[in-house]
Parts: C-alpha cells; sequence; structure tokens
C-alpha cells in the first residue's frame, strides 16, 4: 500500500510538473499586420497636394494656431482647453479607463476575504457529541481567506493587454478632443470675424449707394434725370440692405457657438471677438509635412490602432477558456462562545484547496474565440478605414485650398476691374456721357465683386482651419502633460 501511495503521489507530482512545463500565453502576440494599408509604402509617401506653392514639406508644429499670430486666438483656444465639456467628458472616460485597467492588474494578486459574525444564541449540544443542554451565550466567528490565480495560460496577462489597449485608445480619444476643441475654436473665431469683414463691406457698399440715391434724387429734382432713375436707385439700396441681417445673424451664432466651446454660456461671448473685421489667415506657406508624420500624428489613427490591439489580445482571453483555470488557497480562522476568545481549541486553518482545478466548456469557449477573432477583423477594417479617410481628407483639404486661394485671386482681379469700370462709369455720368442705367449697372457689379472676395476671403480662414483638422495636430502639449503627470 506504502508503494502503490508512493508512485502515486510521484505520478501526480509529474503529471503537474509536465502540465506547468507545458504552459504558455495562448493566443495571438500583437503586431500591426503586414496587410494593413498603414503598411503601404504610399501611405506614408509625400501628399500630392502639398507641391504647390502655399506649402511646404516642414513638420506641422503643435500649438497649430500659433501660426496666425493672433494673441486673442491663443487665448481662446488655451480658455477652451481648460473648461470645454466636452474635453472634461474625454478626461472622466479616460480616468474609467485607467480605473479598468488597475481592476484588471488585481488579478495578478492575491485575493484576500475577511469574515467577522458576532451573535448570541446557543450551539446545539448534539452538534458537538454532547448529551446536555448548553447555555445561552455570546457566539463569534472569523476568518481570513487567501487565494491566488496561477495565470498558466496568459488568461490574465492578455486581459490586462486588453485594458492597456483601451486606456491608450482612450488617451487617443482624449486626444481627438484636443484637435476637434482647437480646430472648433479657431472655426468658430474666424466665422465671427469673416462676418464682420462681410458686414463691414456690405455697409460700405450700402453707404455708397445712400451716396448714389441722393445724388440721383438731387438730379431728379433738377430736372437731370427721370423719377424711375430715382426708383432704380432705391431698389438698388434695399437690395444691398438686404444682404446685412444673414451676416448679422452668422456672427451672432459664432459669437454663441464660442462662448460654449470655451466653457461660458451663449450669452457671455467674448466681446472683443463681436468687434473683430478680419478674418485670421495664415499668410506663409503653410507646413503639412508628409504622409509618414500624419499616421503618426493623427491620434484617431492611433486610437484605431489600439483598438486593434485590444480585441487581438481578447482573442488571448477566449482562448484561454479552453484550459484549466487553477487556484490555490488557504483559510485561518477562529470559531467559538466569546467567553472563550482566543482558546487554542478555538482556532482552525487550512491549506486547501491548494489546487481547485476548474474544467472548462469547450463549446462556449469555441464561440468566445470566433467571436474575438471577428472583433479582431473589424478593427482592423476599422484601422485600415480610418488610415485611408486621414489621408483623403488631408488631400481633399490641400486641394481645397490651393484651388479656393486660386479662385480669391481671380476675385480680387475681377473686384478691381469693376472699381475701375466703377469709376470710368461714375465720371461719364457726371458729365452725361452715360446714361443712368450704365451707372447703376457698374455700381451693382462693383458690389457684387467685393462681396464675392469677402465670401472667398472668409471660405479661406475656413479652409485653412480644415487643412488644420485634416493634419490632426493640437494635442501634443497636453498629450506631454498627463505623460508626466502619470509617470
Amino acid at each position: 500500500m506504502t508503494s502503490y501511495r508512493s508512485s502515486l503521489t510521484r505520478t501526480a507530482v509529474a503529471a503537474a510538473a509536465a502540465l506547468l512545463a507545458a504552459c504558455t500565453t495562448v493566443g495571438p502576440d500583437y503586431h500591426v499586420p503586414a496587410e494593413a494599408v498603414i503598411k503601404r509604402p504610399a501611405a506614408s509617401a509625400p501628399f500630392m497636394g502639398a507641391a504647390e506653392q502655399p506649402f511646404k514639406s516642414e513638420p506641422l508644429p503643435a500649438d497649430w494656431w500659433r501660426l496666425y499670430h493672433d494673441s486673442t486666438l491663443d487665448k481662446l483656444i488655451e480658455k477652451a482647453f481648460a473648461a470645454n465639456a466636452d474635453l472634461r467628458v474625454a478626461a472622466a472616460n479616460l480616468k474609467r479607463s485607467h480605473a479598468v485597467l488597475e481592476e484588471v492588474e488585481e488579478k495578478k494578486r492575491p485575493e484576500v476575504d475577511m469574515e467577522a459574525a458576532p451573535a448570541y444564541g446557543r450551539i446545539s449540544g448534539m452538534s458537538l457529541g454532547l448529551p446536555e443542554v448548553l447555555p445561552d451565550t455570546g457566539l463569534y466567528s472569523g476568518e481570513i481567506k487567501v487565494s491566488y490565480q496561477l495565470d498558466l495560460f496568459g488568461k490574465i496577462k492578455r486581459g490586462i493587454e486588453a485594458a492597456q489597449a483601451d486606456e491608450e485608445a482612450a488617451q487617443a480619444a482624449s486626444d481627438i478632443a484636443h484637435v476637434t476643441v482647437a480646430a472648433e475654436t479657431a472655426r468658430a473665431y474666424a466665422q465671427a470675424c469673416s462676418a464682420g469683414y462681410q458686414i463691414r463691406v456690405a455697409q460700405h457698399s450700402v453707404d455708397l449707394q445712400q451716396q448714389f440715391v441722393d445724388l440721383t434724387a438731387d438730379r431728379v429734382k433738377k430736372g437731370r434725370g427721370i423719377a424711375l432713375d430715382n426708383s432704380r436707385a432705391r431698389a438698388q439700396l434695399e437690395q444691398l440692405r438686404a444682404a446685412l441681417p444673414p451676416l448679422q445673424a452668422q456672427r451672432r451664432t459664432a459669437l454663441y457657438k464660442l462662448a460654449v466651446l470655451t466653457g461660458e454660456v451663449p450669452s457671455n461671448f467674448p466681446a472683443e471677438v463681436a468687434r473683430c473685421e478680419v478674418p485670421p489667415h495664415v499668410a506663409s506657406a503653410i507646413p503639412v509635412g508628409d504622409g509618414a508624420a500624419l499616421l503618426r500624428r493623427r491620434p484617431d489613427i492611433r486610437q484605431a490602432e489600439r483598438l486593434l490591439a485590444g480585441a487581438t489580445a481578447r482573442i488571448g482571453v477566449a482562448t484561454a477558456e479552453l484550459y484549466p483555470s487553477i487556484n490555490l488557497g488557504a483559510s485561518f480562522g477562529s470559531i467559538g462562545m466569546i467567553p472563550g476568545v482566543g482558546d487554542a481549541n478555538t482556532w482552525h486553518y487550512a491549506l486547501g484547496p491548494l489546487i481547485r482545478w476548474s474544467l472548462p466548456a469547450t463549446s462556449p469557449a469555441r464561440v468566445h474565440i470566433a467571436q474575438a477573432k471577428a472583433g479582431t477583423e473589424g478593427a482592423l477594417a476599422r484601422f485600415d478605414s480610418v488610415v485611408l479617410g486621414a489621408l483623403r481628407e488631408t488631400e481633399s483639404a490641400l486641394t481645397v485650398y490651393a484651388r479656393e486661394l486660386d479662385r480669391n485671386a481671380a476675385l480680387k482681379a475681377s473686384r478691381d476691374q469693376s472699381a475701375l469700370a466703377a469709376r470710368q462709369a461714375d465720371k461719364l455720368y457726371e458729365f452725361g456721357r452715360a446714361d443712368f442705367l450704365t451707372r447703376l449697372d457698374a455700381d451693382r457689379a462693383l458690389a457684387v465683386a467685393e462681396s464675392a472676395v469677402a465670401v472667398s476671403d472668409t471660405q479661406l480662414a475656413t479652409d485653412q482651419v480644415n487643412l488644420f483638422l485634416a493634419l490632426g495636430g493640437g494635442w501634443e502639449s497636453t498629450h506631454k502633460q498627463h505623460h508626466e503627470e502619470k509617470h
């Protein structure tokens, strides 16, 4: 019998040793797949649109809005970063993901449970093998249990990898929020100033037309014109005035948006911006870098890549369900009557179960593996989509801005010719060598041309912000600050 028990013990030890030797971290180790779009050489190539004159290949600065050299815009973005509600949401989500990671990491450590239960009552004498009735007394029980899960197949390790990837994805989401808030603040500021600029241009046209109306009325009064001339001049005046209310509404809504972006109620918009009449504009060539820099910089690409890493780690978590879960345990405690608390015969302990072996249910595990693999395939597809979308957005923004510059130059040339024609018509009309309609048409053409230039200048300001948004800058300083605080 002794020989049999010894043989059985050696067999069990050998089996356990073989099991431990065979243990490994299951599931695929993460790396960016070779077939991912980001691995293609063309994705890191210089931008097609960047070869044009308005751009240069230098890296985009982290605080791109400082290229405007506008202290008001700098202050607005600084305030938005400090008070914007969307950024607070992103910060809370980041804290939550960090707390989830800490929870998962706790599984690497032993679990300790403590229980204490004082009571008053009577213990059954029969339960202790005694014939007499035991007295009523105070009772107590207390126990400490310690358990530790052996991560023999890497389920905990893969879970931590997934949680770390989720936290990094949340950090990227916070960076996306900073990029968006910076761009939206700059855009709202540009819209408010551009509307002020268009209002000034429209009001100038109204003032000039008012002078023409007064001149025409005087000429009619002196018999040098007819009443129809007066009516036509006034009709043109009212048409120009009609352009003002929509522009005033545009400026006010942009101011409301700017207030909310900076954490204020809409009515508390910055007064200095309400008086702005010069839209912000980067006069020098815009630094855009290349595709490789864009892929490193855009936080939505980093977020998609981290989500792919997390999905890959979850394949390992699901695969580990195919293997046994092994826990080690021990307990220590005391139970008895309160008058005898601490007596030697009240203490108990157990080193067991030393090993708790939970046999896996393979059918649900294989379903979970299939789900995890499908999730990884979807994450890769989304990663590719984000990369392609980022490249498309940037190329489109470069093209749109460059072509609007060409359009703006042509409109300014047209405006200058219309101004020359208006001056010539004014002189000819003054000396009776041109009729009233010629003068009126020249003034109308000039008003239209000036308005078109103002609209184009506004569009240029918007296109510049859209380009900076596509390039994905504006989060680097806040990301660095978070990294320093974390470490």
